[in-house]
């Protein structure tokens, strides 16, 4: 970006490019309910990996163009804070199913293989800024070691056959095909389109968003890890929250989870993305105090979260399992931190 915005349209853009996230984000999750059904790809693949992708576009979006931008704190903070702030999406979701508590509901081996791959994920990112600052065309190698552990993801999870299950109980939805209405009338190649759509729309939205982001760092006194990891952070997860409650309200239990976790596992790739944008050197070494702290936030956010789909608490505090409790507590102490 040659100038920044004014900073009155800045903040009215942001806001618009939010709302436009969120009623974008509602269609992506009754679309992506009925493609899953009929492409028989099910609920989990389905949400983790092209309804993750298209959710995360934004976030994509946003850490490029910051990243090029010349802004690589803004970036890397924009793609771990997203990642946090995206798994409390799951106590949203979980606050919106009244019957019992969504982990224990949406019983998914899948789901949790993508929670075990976003923290192999965000372990090596973690482990790229303390190592060399060596690049191979500009690009730091953990870059490329991020991609192919995301690859050898995919391949485990079509591959492998897990010699348990979870157990089945009256309150366990299981992920059957449903009847989408005037959805299920509709040509595949339709529904597609649409998809398609929806998501170029939410790569625009998420383009205005960084642009504005520059601005409120360039225009104001907060500093770039605040605004990537909370204003940018936040935004970015709108889409997995608004489409994990829009999918529990449809009764899409497995899709909502794997809306999160698999958008989160793409999200991590995001790190490289802004390391390929970045012409500074590596993005991993720009990492200051306050990155480091939000991805290590990110990584215990997750295993909170591995522990609750594993455990299957039916009830738990508050209408809430122990995990979502444990949840908003270290996110609001991570976002308490960050603003001191």
């Amino acid at each position: 970006m040659a100038q920044p915005w004014p900073l009155g349209f800045a903040i009215i853009a942001f806001a618009v490019a939010a709302a436009l996230t969120v009623l974008c984000s509602i269609r992506m999750a009754s679309l992506g309910d009925a493609l899953a059904d009929r492409t028989g790809w099910g609920e989990a693949l389905f949400g983790a990996v092209f309804f993750g992708a298209a959710t995360s576009l934004s976030g994509i979006v946003m850490t490029g163009v910051s990243a090029a931008s010349d802004q690589p704190t803004l970036a890397y903070g924009n793609a771990v804070g997203g990642i946090a702030a995206q798994t409390l999406a799951i106590v949203v979701a979980d606050a919106a199913h009244r019957r019992v508590n969504l982990e224990h509901a949406a019983a998914s081996l899948p789901n949790m293989l993508f929670g075990c791959l976003l923290i192999v994920l965000l372990s090596v990112a973690l482990l790229a800024t303390f190592s060399p600052q060596v690049t191979v065309l500009g690009v730091h190698p953990a870059s490329l070691l991020l991609v192919a552990l995301y690859a050898g993801g995919l391949k485990l999870h079509h591959d492998a056959q897990p010699m348990w299950r979870p157990v089945t109980t009256r309150e366990t939805r299981m992920d059957e095909p449903d009847d989408h209405g005037a959805l299920s009338r509709r040509s595949l190649t339709q529904l597609w389109a649409e998809f398609a759509a929806v998501a170029a729309v939410v790569v625009i939205a998420g383009w205005a968003i960084a642009q504005a982001a520059e601005t409120l760092v360039a225009s104001t006194r907060l500093n770039a890890g605040i605004v990537g990891a909370v204003f940018m952070g936040v935004v970015n997860a709108l889409p997995e929250s608004i489409t994990a409650v829009a999918a529990v309200r449809r009764g899409a239990l497995t899709l909502a989870i794997a809306a999160v976790i698999g958008g989160n596992s793409l999200d991590a790739l995001n790190l490289v993305v802004g390391d390929v944008a970045y012409r500074g050197g590596s993005l991993f070494h720009t990492a200051g105090a306050d990155q480091l702290f939000l991805t290590t936030a990110a990584l215990l956010m997750t295993a909170v979260l591995l522990g609750g789909l594993l455990v299957r608490q039916r009830r738990g505090w508050g209408r809430l399992g122990f995990d979502g409790i444990l949840l908003i507590t270290v996110y609001a102490a991570t976002i308490a931190v960050l603003a001191a």
